[in-house]
Parts: structure tokens; C-alpha cells; sequence
């Protein structure tokens, strides 16, 4: 954003927002993916499943730590800006790909990517290259959203006691 003043900031993790009440990003356009699908996995409970808090955000840029617990079933989607993910803890499997501590990827505007959080759930810091980002769900439709639906009854119990990978001992 050409107009943001912001030149130093300090953040703390004590001040992190709910990211879904933040509005860094916009929701999917109406009609770009089947209504019916997110709803049959809200009342699964997907919901439980993932924490997102929007650590700062300035300088055209912004920052977001997210946990995704087991198993947890990201559809395939894009953002319209460049994100870098980092692994805190936990871990994550991207295509053939297991990711851990340390590791991370790259995602370019507008490329379609998902990946499925490992056995204990996963931590990450996202960067994004702007403050404020849209999300194109691409892979919501109903038959992965049946697999989804299916995997998030099964989770959703576990996920009630499950615990951030970086607090486990």
C-alpha cells in the first residue's frame, strides 16, 4: 500500500488480533466456490481445527502466525499476493513433501497450493507482501468437501484437547 507511513515498528505477540476479525483478507467472492460446502464443514466443526492471529501488519507487508491442528483439511486455494511460510513446529506434508521445523515455502500471487498439517498438527508464520490480500477457494467442491467433512468429524473430538506442536514436551 503506496499511502502506509509506516517506516520501524515493534509488535508484540501479547497484541496479536483474531486474523478473521482483523479484515486483512477479503472474503472469496460470492459465487466462486459452493456455499453449501463451507457450511456442511462449519457444522462439522472445521472451525475448531485452526487459530490465526495477525501478528502485525504495516509497510505494505503483514504477518501472521497460524496453527493448523491434525489432520486439518485445507482446500486448494490462492491468494492474490506473494506469501512465505515458515514452520515454527510440527509439520506438514506439501504434495510428496514433509516439511518441519525450519522449513517453509514460497507461494506467488495467484498459484493454487494446499497441504495437510502432520500427525501433531502444525505452526506457521506467514508474510504476505501486503496488509490487505483476497483468498480464491479453488478446491472446494463437493466431493473433496465430502472427504473434508468425513476427516473433520472424525478429528474434531481430538482437536478439542490437542495442543500447539511449539508447547508439547
Amino acid at each position: 500500500m503506496a499511502d502506509d507511513p509506516t517506516q520501524f515498528a515493534i509488535f508484540r505477540a501479547a497484541d496479536a488480533v483474531d486474523f478473521d476479525a482483523s479484515g486483512a483478507m477479503s472474503p472469496p467472492e460470492p459465487g466462486s466456490f459452493d456455499l453449501q460446502c463451507a457450511l456442511d464443514l462449519m457444522d462439522a466443526g472445521v472451525a475448531k481445527g485452526s487459530d490465526h492471529q495477525l501478528v502485525f501488519s504495516g509497510g505494505g507487508m503483514s504477518l501472521a502466525r497460524v496453527w493448523f491442528k491434525s489432520g486439518y483439511p485445507l482446500p486448494r486455494h490462492s491468494h492474490d499476493c506473494a506469501c512465505l511460510y515458515y514452520i515454527v513446529a510440527g509439520s506438514l506434508r506439501l504434495g510428496q513433501d514433509e516439511l518441519g521445523p525450519g522449513d517453509g515455502f514460497y507461494v506467488g500471487a495467484g498459484v493454487p497450493y494446499t497441504y495437510v498439517a502432520g500427525s501433531k498438527g502444525v505452526e506457521l508464520l506467514e508474510f504476505r507482501s501486503q496488509t490487505q490480500f483476497g483468498i480464491e477457494l479453488l478446491g472446494m467442491t463437493a466431493g473433496w468437501t465430502r472427504k473434508a467433512v468425513a476427516s473433520v468429524k472424525e478429528r474434531v473430538e481430538a482437536w478439542e484437547a490437542e495442543q500447539r506442536p511449539s508447547e508439547r514436551r
